[in-house]
């Protein structure tokens, strides 16, 4: 008899980060977030998590609930896992937007799915590697403090580090980024996140000024507003060094659109915005048939969508960069298995599914 899915349960967790963790747009200190097991009539149990992010998708713990509780999930309840393109479906279409709660329950269907397959995630998605080398992220401080989280980071075996801009003024972010480059040295390569914080001629001002400083920042992330799609076109037009589209891509027809106009030179797939790994893997799709290279990050997330994210990072040979140091903030994880980490370096569980315990 096909498996069904049988039942839904909804986990809260707040676990305090080891250190605040500040960008442009906001400061965390407890990561809030929502665990969800899907059951199935054989018993399997496949994970999924929905992480709040109000000021990027828009979603709270409690629209997170209510969108699995009442709306998305009874839908899904007796479906069978044999028909998994119907049940992804139901996800996505139920409600507009709500991408989170859309995320969690895709990642859980899909964990169920490879169990049943009997083989990991990412063997099932492509079966690359069962290794993935991540960076970690410099948040917004005094330029002492990011100087010391840098020389924490690079001490623990990290080789790329992300850094937060874009919360000060143009000197500042300046005096900020050659301060970190002196301080590393040649060998560390830098990525810049400014978290939509400056305006298109600001931004390849700034760009610019990096690149003839040699500064050698390997790529800058959303430098520009989310809704304005034609500032990235022109941010990308107008400089050398590559820029990445984070915050304005949620959909496969934002992916789309940014790429008809020339908007970037990577697309950063996090599953959050996507709402699921189906979209995700859409996404990346597209943008390989544009030559384009993709990036897997995430939110404040915990090991649990994390993990998912790895496993499709490991899976795709389009998926060029990884920034999953997210779970590595947490000062604990709510839900044991999944991914290990080792300074730089993500394993992924070798058993069935995403890897967690049952």
């Amino acid at each position: 008899m096909d498996p069904v899915i049988k039942g839904i349960e909804i986990q809260s967790a707040a676990v305090p980060l080891k250190r605040p963790f500040k960008t442009a747009l906001r400061t965390v200190t407890t990561a809030q977030t929502i665990i969800v097991k899907l059951t199935d009539s054989t018993g399997k149990v496949g994970y999924g998590e929905a992480a709040p992010t109000p000021v990027i998708t828009g979603d709270t713990m409690a629209s997170i609930k209510e969108a699995i509780d009442v709306v998305i999930g009874p839908k899904i309840i007796g479906q069978s896992l044999v028909d998994s393109e119907d049940i992804k479906a139901v996800i996505d279409g139920t409600m507009v937007h709500n991408s989170s709660p859309k995320a969690a329950l895709n990642i859980a269907v899909n964990d169920l799915i490879a169990q049943h397959y009997g083989v990991p995630l990412y063997q099932l998605l492509g079966g690359r590697s069962d290794t993935i080398t991540t960076d970690y992220t410099v948040s917004v401080g005094t330029t002492a403090d990011m100087i010391a989280q840098a020389k924490a980071l690079i001490a623990d075996g990290f080789t790329t580090l992300k850094i937060k801009v874009g919360s000060d003024s143009e000197a500042e972010n300046l005096a900020k980024v050659i301060a970190l480059r002196k301080a590393v040295g040649p060998e560390v390569k830098l990525r810049l996140d400014a978290n939509q914080g400056w305006h298109p001629k600001q931004a390849t001002y700034i760009i610019n000024k990096m690149r003839d400083l040699g500064l050698d920042i390997q790529l800058v992330e959303q430098p520009v507003p989310a809704s304005d799609f034609e500032g990235m076109a022109y941010v990308t037009a107008n400089t050398t060094t590559m820029i990445m589209a984070d915050e304005s891509i949620f959909s496969v027809a934002d992916a789309y659109r940014i790429i008809q106009l020339k908007g970037c030179d990577i697309i950063n797939l996090k599953l959050m915005k996507a709402g699921g790994l189906d979209n995700a893997l859409k996404i990346n799709t597209l943008a390989e048939a544009a030559g384009i290279p993709c990036m897997v990050g995430s939110m404040i997330e915990s090991s649990v969508s994390v993990t998912a994210a790895a496993h499709l990072a490991a899976a795709k040979r389009n998926i060029k960069y990884v920034d999953l140091d997210a779970s590595m903030m947490f000062s604990s994880n709510p839900v044991s298995g999944g991914i290990t980490n080792e300074h730089n370096q993500i394993k992924l569980p070798t058993v069935a599914g995403l890897g967690f315990a049952k």
